[in-house]
């Protein structure tokens, strides 16, 4: 099936965009970040050469996001930047044969949003395009059981979206998705700047800020980062130093809404799977998961050990290579999901 062309698998993040390709495994890593001429609207950039742009650009040109927690926010942009991968992918191979696409989207993502997806993708490249639920996918590329007679948790905290399921017989039991992650995290980080300091920053110095400083629990030995911006009232540059108590207290009311889902779905899961996860304990993926004491904070809070998964960046994508690579092996629930 589709044997002439490539099959890819594609984890369509808020902020990092992974592409798989069967045979080859992850052959693209790059944020989801488009720098476009804004009169022809004509894509200039994709991924890291756009990110470095956030911010920097001049008035005819502007970086973007086209992707908004978790789902499609600029159709024509997203089409044009999955073009622009694809054909990074498959090379000139894909110009003559159309690879065949499993593409993530939220568990909660409607059927509009999915459809988008679909399309864009479709319109992108691909030859056919099935859609697979991010904590399935994100389930099967950390490893988890899914295909046993038990409870597996999986808590999967992307840029923009956070996919909480719990997973039994290769399909998916209950599971929610709470429209808040890193991107958020930044947000809450950058609001806290300007209402202190009357400091204007961007969102590539939020997020060195959290990734330097940032934590959900308190840190044995915390620090100090130092912020360059905006004054807002004397509009000339500052410096100032922000410390890891303030980014954690910034970051509080985010974090709380992922423990509070985490905890919602615990209580909604039947009992016997319930025990399963007591025994085997839930896994993190996504780059939220690499929040420093975010593992601790959830084990402290419903008493199950917390695990972050071996490659939790990559966990999605690496889902849909194996969906793509051991289609026929996998449980027919999750090939139900695929929609093979």
């Amino acid at each position: 099936m589709f044997s002439l062309g490539d099959r890819l698998g594609i984890d369509l993040g808020t902020a990092n965009i992974v592409v798989f390709a069967r045979k080859r495994g992850i052959v693209i890593r790059e944020p989801s970040v488009v720098a476009v001429e804004r009169r022809a609207r004509r894509v200039l950039a994709v991924g890291e050469e756009a990110r470095e742009m956030l911010g920097r650009t001049p008035g005819n040109i502007v970086a973007m996001r086209p992707l908004r927690d978790g789902v499609i926010a600029d159709y024509t942009i997203t089409r044009d930047m999955l073009a622009h991968l694809i054909r990074r992918a498959c090379g000139r191979h894909g110009r003559i044969f159309k690879p065949f696409v499993v593409i993530c989207v939220p568990s909660a993502a409607t059927s509009v949003e999915k459809r988008a997806a679909l399309d864009a993708v479709r319109s992108a490249g691909a030859k056919e395009a099935v859609p697979i639920e991010e904590p399935m996918a994100a389930a099967i590329g950390a490893g988890l059981p899914i295909a046993s007679a038990g409870g597996n948790m999986v808590v999967d905290i992307g840029g923009g979206t956070t996919d909480v399921a719990v997973i039994s017989l290769g399909g998916i039991v209950v599971s929610d998705s709470l429209r808040i992650g890193g991107n958020h995290l930044d947000e809450a980080i950058i609001r806290h700047i300007k209402r202190v300091y009357n400091l204007d920053i961007g969102e590539p110095t939020a997020e060195r800020i959290k990734l330097s400083v940032g934590s959900a629990v308190d840190l044995e030995e915390e620090n100090e980062v130092e912020v360059r911006g905006r004054d807002i009232i004397s509009g000339l540059p500052k410096t100032i130093e922000v410390s890891s108590v303030e980014v954690r207290a910034a970051t509080f009311e985010q974090i709380s809404q992922i423990v509070g889902r985490v905890k919602t779905i615990l209580e909604r899961t039947p009992p016997e799977l319930a025990s399963d996860i007591i025994e085997r304990g839930i896994t993190l993926t996504g780059g939220g998961a690499l929040l420093r004491g975010l593992d601790r904070l959830l084990q402290l809070e419903t008493g199950i050990p917390v695990m972050v998964a071996d490659d939790p960046i990559s966990s999605v994508a690496l889902g849909t290579g194996k969906v793509l690579e051991e289609i026929d092996s996998l449980p027919m629930g999750a090939r139900s999901l695929a929609q093979w």
